[in-house]
């Protein structure tokens, strides 16, 4: 492996954990807005991003619970995306990429990232009703704005594990004949 592939592979590396971490604190910070939406509201416009649903939960809990569901269970899935993706960066050897790991770990990825983007759709269509309802929805499309790019994402990386998982069969064909 070249140098400057080496120094891209760190660089890439060292982003997926930055990436990583910003998507856990921000996983946190929905699990602290809705705590404190329900147990303390008048905090609420001090937290993280003022996602304030008050009036909503006070006029229809199970709309409320279901938003903040889309919205944690959508964050807490980006998170694990990348940290599939940490992981992967961690344990990939470039001299020998085509092994049993790697193929499970983009697999997964292609999973997670098709739930994300499923998920996404439906927390869509689900506050697109709710405001067709009367519902204030405010500024909450933009946690499921990307849902379609998500299940266009999870159709590539689907098309690459398949082609790491035919990979591993045929380097595994070749160790055997050799």
């Amino acid at each position: 492996m070249s140098k400057t592939n080496n120094i891209v592979f760190k660089g890439l590396h060292i982003v997926a954990w930055i990436i990583f971490v910003g998507l856990c604190i921000e996983a946190g910070a929905f699990i602290v807005n809705f705590i404190f939406s329900v147990f303390k509201p008048e905090f609420v416009a001090k937290l993280y991003q003022k996602l304030d649903l008050s009036q909503m939960y006070h006029s229809n809990k199970m709309a409320f619970f279901s938003i903040y569901s889309f919205i944690i269970l959508i964050s807490v899935l980006k998170a694990y995306l990348f940290y599939i993706v940490v992981m992967l960066l961690h344990k990939l050897d470039l001299s020998k990429p085509f092994n049993t790991f790697v193929s499970s770990q983009i697999t997964k990825m292609s999973y997670y990232t098709f739930s994300i983007g499923l998920l996404s759709y439906i927390a869509q269509q689900t506050a697109n009703d709710l405001k067709s309802q009367g519902y204030n929805i405010g500024n909450l499309t933009e946690f499921w704005a990307d849902g379609q790019a998500f299940i266009i994402m999870a159709a590539v990386i689907y098309v690459i594990a398949t082609i790491f998982k035919k990979g591993v069969e045929i380097q595994s064909e070749n160790d055997l004949t050799i």
